[in-house]
């Protein structure tokens, strides 16, 4: 009896990966679900900036992977893991809490150097302040004030 159970598993299995394609079987936790598609590129016209040259291009390059691989990742992980951060930021008062800030200020500062050519006066003043309030925390912390 074990033996055609067996049997009927592994066909099963056998004649689904097949049907997609695939010869490897399924493991047998998988069976049934779908792989999750990931999101496609949003639409535009460019990634990069036109006419960019010297500093710009080079990081605008160098950034194209990290940006495909967050746009990848769920949406909700990077906003999670950058208020965690920050809240570590605000509630640990000495370099421990500088530490915890300095990937939010990294980020934020690569993302506002990726966008500023795309952006109104408003948005590159808000940028600018939450850099700027980033570094004063990051440097109170450090018990640089």
């Amino acid at each position: 009896m074990a033996d055609k159970h067996q049997r009927s598993d592994s066909s099963r299995s056998s004649s689904s990966s097949a049907a997609r394609g695939r010869a490897v079987p399924d493991h047998p936790l998988a069976r049934g679900r779908r792989p999750a598609a990931a999101r496609p590129l949003p639409p535009g016209e460019r990634f990069l900036t036109p006419g960019a040259t010297g500093l710009r291009e080079v990081v605008e390059r160098k950034s194209a992977v990290p940006l495909v691989f967050l746009y990848g990742l769920p949406r909700w992980i990077i906003p999670v893991v950058l208020v965690i951060l920050l809240l570590v930021g605000f509630a640990v008062p000495d370099w421990r809490g500088g530490v915890a800030v300095l990937p939010v200020l990294g980020f934020v500062g690569w993302l506002a150097y990726m966008s500023w050519p795309s952006l109104g006066t408003w948005a590159r003043l808000m940028r600018v302040a939450m850099t700027a309030f980033l570094i004063a925390l990051a440097a109170d912390r450090f018990g640089l004030f």
